[in-house]
């Protein structure tokens, strides 16, 4: 069996997190899978402390970051500054980054996604050839699939790492969108 990559997966807690559930139950058998669950660190706390937090006790040993990525996800904060210190060497080294659309996500008319309604870093970083994209339905079909794309993720954090997009994308402030 190949390696079982620590893999975090970001998404937004309100609308997404029955595909977590669901990919976590139908493929966590392939990875360990590592995640803020909902409630797990107080929304009071300042952003400062709650982005060392998710550094420090999540993504600092995961090896590979999975957004899943519905209609609001774009808009949530926590995403991107999950992304972001996926994504920052001094956390722990590169994380890979893939991205599944969900199927709530709105595909235009011939089946391609808009990079403006994913989160900006995950597309600035799909566009520079660091991160692949998938369909839910593309990937997961099949254990093969999701752990190829994983692999594939974590390879490019060696071979694709001059192309990470980071440094110069503001992070989010605030939520918006609802």
């Amino acid at each position: 069996m190949a390696t079982r990559h620590r893999v975090f997966i970001s998404f937004y807690h309100k609308d997404d997190e029955r595909y977590r559930v669901k990919f976590e139950r139908d493929f966590g058998h392939l990875f360990i899978a590592k995640s803020v669950q909902d409630g797990a660190i107080a929304s009071e706390n300042s952003d400062q402390y709650i982005k060392r937090l998710i550094r420090e006790g999540y993504l600092e040993d995961a090896s590979v970051v999975i957004v899943l990525v519905g209609p609001k996800t774009k808009c949530r904060k926590h995403v991107d500054w999950e992304i972001s210190a996926g994504l920052n060497k001094k956390v722990g080294g590169y994380s890979g980054l893939l991205g599944i659309l969900l199927p709530t996500f709105a595909l235009t008319t011939d089946g391609k996604y808009r990079g403006d309604d994913i989160p900006r870093r995950l597309d600035a970083n799909v566009d520079s050839g660091y991160a692949k994209l998938y369909t839910w339905s593309s990937l997961t079909k099949d254990d093969g699939r999701v752990l190829s794309a994983i692999q594939g993720a974590f390879d490019r954090r060696a071979s694709h790492s001059d192309k990470i997009v980071n440094a110069a994308i503001p992070q989010r402030e605030r939520d918006s969108c609802d």
